[in-house]
């Protein structure tokens, strides 16, 4: 049985170094967004550096996780909207226009899951709705606005 591969991993090169995402980025997170069911899953393990106060992930990972999980979470929506299989051509990029991150109690630093679900589709946004995971419970909810990379975009920043 073959295993989808990650949203991330069809990425184009020249849009590949996110510190959340990027495959090509040695120092970030490398995360890795698959569809799972009629939504999408992220498995991350922080590092004893990810902490707040001893034994808690630090907030601020919480809140780029979910970020990073909806960009790709909207590549995903919107791929399966166009009826296009994951890896048989480069991915669309979204960017973060909009992001909210409820915490709802300390997560624990130890393995955490993104479950994400598509809110809204249109054209060129997708809001999507996530929830992080630890030890069994949700501690985090995120709400999450992306718009896809306007063409050209690449091309810009590399003439800046």
């Amino acid at each position: 049985m073959s295993r989808t591969p990650a949203i991330q991993d069809s990425y184009p090169e020249d849009v590949a170094h996110c510190y959340g995402c990027g495959s090509l980025n040695e120092r970030g997170y490398r995360i890795k967004t698959v569809p799972h069911g009629e939504g999408t899953l992220t498995e991350f393990v922080p590092e004893p550096y990810h902490t707040a106060l001893p034994g808690y992930i630090y907030g601020g990972l919480i809140a780029s996780l979910i970020d990073c999980h909806s960009t790709g979470s909207a590549a995903i929506f919107a791929l399966q909207e166009a009826g296009i299989e994951i890896g048989s051509q480069p991915s669309p990029r979204f960017l973060t226009a909009h992001l909210e991150v409820d915490y709802l109690s300390p997560t624990p630093l130890n393995a955490v899951t993104l479950i994400g679900h598509v809110v809204e589709m249109k054209d060129r946004k997708v809001v999507v709705a996530t929830d992080l995971i630890g030890d069994g419970e949700v501690t985090a909810r995120g709400y999450a606005v992306l718009v896809k990379m306007p063409d050209g975009m690449v091309e810009a920043l590399a003439d800046s």
